[in-house]
């Protein structure tokens, strides 16, 4: 399995990439077109060793206040925790459950490993 390199969501193999498999580093076009914005991994790192061993955070604690409530840089927030995810660095959490970063939704917590 690949994850995307932008969003780090798992990327499907489509009969169309069958012969060029190898070269596919993202899940659509749009993440394609679309580099990567902010870089929050280093911010998440951080904040997770701050915290401590076997604690968690919440994605939005990366943010600052003011950008909260900003959807977009939410989910800039969840896809560099995905693409940590990816690189085997921290874990997924709902409800204290390791969940697939790819197919979470709702609230989730993030831990390193």
């Amino acid at each position: 399995m690949k994850t995307c390199l932008r969003c780090g969501r798992t990327i499907e193999p489509r009969k169309k990439w069958a012969n060029n498999w190898d070269e596919i580093k993202y899940c659509s076009e749009k993440c394609r077109r679309n580099k990567i914005q902010n870089n929050f991994e280093s911010d998440i790192l951080d904040l997770l060793k701050k915290r401590g061993a076997g604690k968690t955070i919440c994605p939005s604690e990366v943010l600052s206040p003011e950008l909260k409530k900003d959807s977009i840089k939410m989910e800039e927030v969840r896809q560099a925790a995905r693409r940590l995810v990816a690189q085997g660095l921290i874990i997924i959490t709902q409800n204290g459950h390791i969940v697939d970063p790819s197919t979470a939704k709702g609230p989730i917590r993030l831990k390193l490993i």
